[in-house]
């Protein structure tokens, strides 16, 4: 009589039955269903994303007309500018002129870059941005997992309050004020950095293989331009690293506070395992699951910061140059950088959603 409650009881834990919890061909059409219906809401959110940049490019101030002409020519010269940009027309023709052009992979083609394609702005500038980012995430990844485990392992103590702190105030301070002060410190007073730009200019780029210069100087093997790239990268790489850094920061924290009450970890500290070993073999390594989580977010944080770091230090990236096209109100081009921004968070967040899916079989279920 009892097998049927146990059965009762298994079918509420795990919400369905435990014959297709534990059948690994269910478990792998779930999968395949999960991934499936991510995909699938995959065009609906670019078109969102592409629908919310047009309209607020339109609703904001300024004319890419007066910003090209300056205010100088005619009323006549202006109004056949405007009709031969398209942007006489009424708003519906634009917005579905546009949508048929990006459905085919057109980004249309800039309006003040001496007509130059947007595809190939962003193949220009955006090696640049990657190597910022995947340097800041490194930095912020491994600072804030170290001050969050400092201060989870030390509860009620000054490094646990000092860890949230440091969790406040780097989600607090602006990007941009963050960099200048690094700037004002580090370049203009101690002179150990370099104001700005990516690569000084009296000296040969490496040879484009990647676009990223300290890889591509690793591949053709000259240490010099190598440690010039990690020279001139250093400051802008810190100062979005460490920003970002709370974010992982406070989810260690919290999460491994949490770990370190385990049953499991409770045991282990019973047979007299170093606390050392508790802390980095097992509490650490599974407080750290919650952390791919976030990575999607903390990716759409890190473009973000990108744009504001970029400004800031001259990095030639794709952020600047949606800076200096915002200001130029060149549409085409700001449209073409937020929708590709946008597509590598929206396919970002899929993938870690599918690998969280992957790892912990509660969420497709």
């Amino acid at each position: 009589m009892r097998a049927p409650k146990v059965q009762s009881n298994l079918t509420i834990l795990f919400g369905q039955p435990i014959s297709h919890v534990l059948n690994p061909m269910s478990r792998s059409k779930a999968l395949q269903y999960y991934i499936l219906a991510r995909l699938l809401l995959a065009p609906l959110m670019i078109l969102t994303i592409v629908t919310l940049v047009f309209l607020l490019l339109r609703a904001t101030p300024g004319d890419p007309v007066d910003a090209l002409l300056s205010g100088r020519a005619s009323d006549e010269a202006k109004e056949e500018l405007r009709q031969r940009l398209g942007l006489a027309d009424p708003l519906l023709v634009q917005y579905l002129r546009y949508l048929g052009k990006i459905l085919q992979f057109d980004l249309g083609t800039s309006i003040t870059s001496q007509g130059q394609n947007v595809w190939e702005i962003i193949w220009q500038h955006f090696p640049a941005t990657l190597e910022l980012s995947l340097f800041g995430m490194a930095i912020a990844f491994l600072v804030g997992v170290g001050v969050g485990a400092l201060s989870a392992s030390k509860p009620n103590s000054a490094f646990d309050a000092g860890g949230r702190l440091f969790g406040i105030i780097t989600y607090a301070i602006p990007m941009y004020w963050f960099g200048m002060i690094l700037q004002l410190i580090f370049s203009v007073q101690l002179g150990w950095f370099p104001l700005g730009t990516r690569f000084p200019l009296a000296l040969e780029a490496p040879p484009t293989i990647t676009g990223l210069y300290a890889i591509d100087s690793l591949l053709n093997g000259n240490i010099n331009q190598l440690l010039t790239s990690l020279y001139y990268l250093a400051l802008p790489s810190l100062t979005l690293g460490i920003l970002i850094s709370g974010i992982f920061e406070r989810i260690v924290r919290v999460n491994l506070k949490e770990t370190l009450k385990a049953d499991y970890v409770e045991a282990a500290r019973a047979r007299g395992i170093p606390e050392r070993r508790i802390l980095f073999a097992h509490a650490l390594k599974n407080a750290l699951i919650p952390v791919i989580t976030i990575l999607g977010l903390t990716f759409a944080s890190l473009l973000g910061g990108a744009v504001l770091t970029e400004v800031t230090f001259s990095w030639p990236g794709l952020g600047n140059q949606l800076y200096q096209a915002i200001s130029e109100r060149d549409y085409t081009t700001v449209q073409g950088i937020m929708v590709f921004f946008g597509a590598i968070v929206v396919f970002a967040s899929i993938l870690i959603d599918i690998v969280n899916a992957y790892i912990d079989p509660r969420i497709r279920y």
